[in-house]
């Protein structure tokens, strides 16, 4: 299994506005929620660094497609950490007005995906499975503890 940080600080960069792209430029991101199925969607175009994830709070998955590695990753939503896609459009504005470095420090989460491709997409709910299917995907699985790569 390798062990990776993938989902951290989702939240704080989707709340951000503008980053960096990996041209120099700035990269764009789009958030749209959809309150009565309980879906979050975010696109983040950024060149080869560009990646779509889908929250979906109905079934308690997250899945990130990462463009540039032709790959989709499911991991289970921790919600202790992530915020309820009714709290998103509120958390958004207090980001955009606050200065950045100001407040809590963004909680980032450490995976450990499997190297085994999910052969059935259908029990992780129509959204992921619409996100995932025709590409390979893992499940990733929050990591306990402390991890050293070595």
């Amino acid at each position: 299994l390798l062990l990776i940080t993938i989902f951290s600080n989702l939240t704080n960069n989707f709340l951000c506005g503008t980053i960096s792209g990996n041209d120099g430029g700035n990269s764009h991101q789009t958030v749209s929620i959809n309150n009565d199925k309980h879906v979050v969607n975010i696109d983040s175009n950024n060149g080869w660094n560009s990646w779509n994830s889908i929250w979906d709070y109905g079934n308690g998955y997250i899945a990130t497609r990462i463009l540039s590695k032709k790959a989709c990753i499911i991991a289970k939503i921790n919600k202790n950490v992530m915020p309820d896609a009714v709290e998103l459009p509120q958390l958004i504005k207090e980001k955009k007005v606050r200065k950045r470095g100001k407040g809590p420090p963004p909680v980032e989460l450490q995976f450990t995906v499997s190297k085994t491709t999910v052969s059935d997409l259908a029990p992780y709910g129509k959204s992921v499975e619409s996100m995932c299917k025709g590409i390979p995907t893992y499940v990733a699985r929050e990591a306990r503890g402390e991890y050293r790569l070595n």
